[in-house]
């Protein structure tokens, strides 16, 4: 996954070309993703222990959906009033 984040940060930050630099060296390691069934707690607990703010959700080896950390936040609460 390559957010602008790590574009500016590894990129530009540094005074590097975009144009020599492979989306590899840039991008977040390792690749985690999350199955649309995961409970929300477990996501959050995964997201905190690698330091993501978003993640692909994958079903059958293909991307359906992108969940972030705000959308951990809002679920939780909306669990908690609910």
């Amino acid at each position: 996954v390559v957010m602008f984040r790590d574009m500016a940060k590894k990129v530009l930050a540094r005074d590097h070309s975009p144009n020599r630099v492979n989306i590899y060296e840039i991008m977040s390691k390792p690749v985690i993703s999350v199955d649309p069934d995961m409970d929300v707690r477990y996501c959050a607990r995964l997201f905190d222990r690698f330091g993501l703010s978003r993640a692909p959700v994958l079903e059958h080896q293909k991307i359906i959906g992108l969940v972030s950390y705000t959308d951990i936040v809002l679920k939780g609460f909306a669990s908690e009033l609910g």
